[in-house]
């Protein structure tokens, strides 16, 4: 199927290094992608006695494919001779990330990408007893821990990186936006898109809520929707293929079932 954007404007909000797949296709599809990223990656110490307790737990967690990356940088060379220790994933993206490092995966979601998809995997129904390091951004959700404990299981974090509100310039974006040259945006977290509205003044972040906006999960539609926006579309995984795809069923005016 070919997808066209017609020259479509869209909002590019992923951090700067992870946002270049989504704009080749954007491009590719007849579209324009602007980018403006609304939250910087940045790696944290992590103290050598937790990447320790971590290489001997039952299970490690990764919550985002950010999580593998900052965390094969903090192990150094260990976490090849940790193959006790089974491995999750919340997401393909993030499965796909400790593949390409030559770790297997044991536990993965096959549709719904997300914390409580994992959950509703059969090897993360039987977990008392066992210790659990779940490998993540500084903050988040507790759902996982939550849950797990609840299930009888001892969890731990291990936080390799932290999320920061970017300080770039926002002449472009709202420019864009006061020129009605803006046709839709793109949002990965419900903090990418809060930063987002914190980063403009009042007058362009009303404006922004006028925008189709395209979110990867129903939690963070709901934060859309309570934010003020007043057209939010659910991509049904959160790769940037089917985000585009769900752009182009938006732009074009079809119905995906799962806008408001």
């Amino acid at each position: 199927m070919t997808l066209s954007l017609r020259g479509a404007t869209v909002l590019v909000t992923r951090p700067a290094a992870q946002a270049d797949t989504l704009c080749r296709l954007i491009a590719q599809a007849d579209g324009r992608a602007l980018r403006f990223p609304t939250l910087e990656i940045q790696p944290i110490d992590v103290d050598n006695a937790l990447i320790e307790k971590a290489l001997t737990c039952n299970w490690l967690i990764f919550t985002s494919s950010n999580a593998v990356d900052f965390a094969l940088k903090a192990f150094g060379g260990k976490m090849a001779g940790a193959m006790a220790v089974k491995l999750a994933a919340v997401g393909q993206a993030t499965a796909s990330a400790l593949q390409k490092a030559g770790l297997q995966v044991t536990c993965v979601p096959k549709t719904e990408f997300s914390s409580e998809g994992l959950l509703a995997q059969p090897a993360m129904q039987q977990v008392s007893g066992q210790r659990i390091v779940i490998v993540r951004g500084m903050g988040g959700r507790e759902k996982l821990e939550h849950t797990l404990r609840g299930r009888g299981a001892e969890v731990a974090y291990l936080e390799v990186y932290r999320r920061c509100r970017p300080d770039i310039k926002c002449d472009e974006l709202i420019q864009s936006l006061r020129n009605q040259q803006l046709n839709a945006i793109t949002i990965t977290s419900g903090e990418a898109l809060q930063n987002l509205l914190t980063m403009l003044d009042p007058a362009a972040a009303n404006l922004l809520r006028k925008q189709p906006l395209i979110v990867v999960s129903d939690r963070i539609r709901q934060l859309a929707l309570e934010l003020g926006f007043d057209q939010v579309a659910v991509s049904p995984q959160p790769t940037d293929a089917a985000i585009l795809e769900t752009l182009t069923t938006l732009l074009n005016g079809e119905n995906s079932g799962r806008s408001n």
